[in-house]
C-alpha cells in the first residue's frame, strides 16, 4: 500500500532540505522512482511538482553559477577582511596598500570584493575586502552567498568591528559565517580606534588606527601570523640576500634548496643557519633541519 499523499509531500521536503544543485537533482529523481504511477489525483500532482523541481533546481543552479565571484589569488596568502558594512574595511585596505578606494560614512560603499597586496616582512600577502555582510547573508540577503564563497576560498578571516558601532554588529556577522560552515584561522579588529577613544575593545580584539603607523604594523604582524606560514632569508654570514621566501611550517633545509632549485635539493651537501632554529650563530646543518620564522639559511654545495 503506498504511503499517504500528504504524508509523502512531508518526507519529501525533508528530504530536500538543505540540498542544491546535482544532490538535489539526485534526490528528487529517488522521489519519483518511489512514487505510485497514478495519472491522476494527488500522486499526480506531487509527481507534476517534483518534475518542476528538477528544472527549477537546474536554473537555480545556472544563477548561482553566473553570480558566482571569483578573486584571482596573488602573494603566499589570501587573507578576507570581514564585517558589517561602514567597519572600516576599505580604509584599512587603502592604508596598508598602492589601491585606492571610494570610502563614505555611509553603509554599502564597496559592493564587490577588494583586493590587493601589502608586504609582511618582505612577503607579499593578498588582502580582500569583502563587502559588508548584514543578517540572512548565509540565505543570499545582500548578495551574501556569492560573498561568502569568496570567504570560503580564503586563508584566513580579519573580522573588522568599528568601536564606534554597537557590538552586535560584529556577533551578526560572525554567526552568517559560522552558518555558512565557515571555519578558518581568524583575528578581530577594532577599527576607527581614534575615533572612539575609551570604548571598550572586544574580547580579543586589536585595535587599528588607519592614522597610526604603529598599529598598522601591529596589524600586518598579527595578519602573517594568521597565515600560520615561516618566512626564512637566504644569505652569506647571517646577512640577507633579498626578500625571504614564505614556507609552510615544518619545512626544512631540503624544502628551502628546493625552492630556490629542484636540483639543487639534490646536489647540496649542507647548510649553515644562523637565527631562531639555530643553536648558535652559523651553526652547519643537513637537509632534514627544521627552519623556523626569521631564519637565514646559507646553502652550502
Amino acid at each position: 500500500m503506498p504511503m499517504p499523499h500528504r504524508t509523502f509531500v512531508q518526507v519529501a521536503k525533508r528530504r530536500l532540505v538543505g540540498k542544491e544543485g546535482r544532490e538535489r537533482v539526485k534526490a528528487v529523481r529517488e522521489l519519483l522512482a518511489e512514487l505510485p504511477d497514478y495519472r491522476s489525483g494527488p500522486y499526480a500532482d506531487i509527481r507534476k511538482w517534483l518534475t518542476a523541481e528538477i528544472e527549477e533546481t537546474r536554473v537555480r543552479s545556472k544563477v548561482v553559477h553566473r553570480d558566482s565571484i571569483a578573486v584571482p589569488r596573488e602573494g603566499a596568502a589570501q587573507i578576507a577582511l570581514v564585517g558589517p558594512p561602514n567597519a572600516g574595511k576599505s580604509s584599512l585596505l587603502q592604508a596598508l596598500s598602492a589601491i585606492r578606494i571610494k570610502t563614505g560614512d555611509y553603509a554599502f560603499t564597496t559592493t564587490r570584493p577588494v583586493a590587493s597586496t601589502t608586504r609582511i616582512g618582505g612577503v607579499l600577502v593578498q588582502l580582500v575586502e569583502i563587502p559588508g555582510l548584514i543578517e540572512g547573508a548565509n540565505e543570499d540577503r545582500g548578495g551574501g552567498r556569492a560573498l561568502l564563497g569568496v570567504l570560503r576560498n580564503a586563508d584566513a578571516i580579519v573580522f573588522c568591528h568599528a568601536l564606534n558601532a554597537p557590538p552586535m554588529e560584529l556577533a551578526v556577522v560572525q554567526e552568517e559565517v559560522r552558518a555558512a560552515g565557515i571555519d578558518l584561522p581568524a583575528l578581530v579588529v577594532a577599527t576607527k580606534a581614534d575615533e572612539a577613544v575609551g570604548r571598550e575593545l572586544p574580547d580579543g580584539a586589536l585595535p587599528v588606527s588607519v592614522l597610526d603607523d604603529e598599529s598598522l604594523d601591529r596589524f600586518r604582524e598579527a595578519v602573517w601570523a594568521l597565515t600560520g606560514l615561516v618566512r626564512v632569508f637566504l644569505g652569506h654570514g647571517g646577512e640577507p640576500d633579498g626578500d625571504p621566501l614564505a614556507l609552510h611550517p615544518g619545512a626544512t633545509v631540503a624544502d628551502v634548496a628546493d625552492e630556490i632549485h629542484h636540483d639543487l635539493a639534490e646536489s647540496f651537501t649542507a647548510a649553515r643557519i644562523w637565527g631562531p632554529s639555530a643553536r648558535f650563530a652559523g651553526q652547519r646543518v643537513g637537509g632534514a633541519h627544521e627552519v623556523r620564522d626569521g631564519d637565514v639559511v646559507e646553502i652550502l654545495r
